[in-house]
């Protein structure tokens, strides 16, 4: 490989690596190009992504920035999956890891935190960012759906009872 075209590879992971918060850094062992391709399908759905990676220049690319301790995780067929949102990569890596033996999360860095396989499968298992916007529109529509129930039901009372006065005239 041209070493013009390393240090852009190298710059495209240290970007990689800066813009978002999690980083899991996966073992693909016989994973075929079919699957890899669904593997960053479901990824691009939840807006995550996938890469694979030479080691040498992953660990390059690690050198100076936050997840600078995943580099001695990289060895054999690595690949990483990244997210901004945290609970992301992780829920994506984690249910095809249960569907496809061929895939193994080694590491994982959240932030400044080196987490470690039962940390991950945690983090998968918290709500997404959007569950949690959607959860909390409910709740804050909730009272105000309640309030308008409460004030429709005594002027049906009233309807009901003057309906039922008027049927017996």
């Amino acid at each position: 490989m041209e070493r013009i075209r390393k240090k852009e590879l190298v710059a495209g992971l240290r970007e990689t690596f800066s813009e978002n918060s999690l980083v899991i850094v996966t073992r693909h062992n016989g994973l075929t190009v079919a699957e890899v391709s669904e593997l960053r399908t479901r990824m691009r759905e939840a807006g995550a992504g996938f890469r694979i990676t030479k080691n040498t220049l992953a660990r390059e690319a690690l050198k100076d920035t936050r997840f600078s301790y995943l580099s001695e995780c990289f060895s054999g067929p690595t690949g990483i999956a990244f997210s901004v949102d945290p609970v992301a990569a992780a829920k994506v890596v984690t249910e095809y890891a249960k569907e496809n033996s061929k895939l193994e999360a080694i590491a994982a860095g959240l932030d400044d935190r080196m987490l470690d396989a039962a940390a991950l499968k945690a983090l998968a298992s918290l709500p997404s960012l959007d569950e949690l916007r959607g959860t909390l529109v409910g709740l804050l529509q909730a009272p105000a759906s309640k309030l308008v129930r409460v004030l429709q039901t005594p002027g049906g009372q009233v309807a009901r009872v003057l309906a039922a006065h008027a049927a017996q005239e």
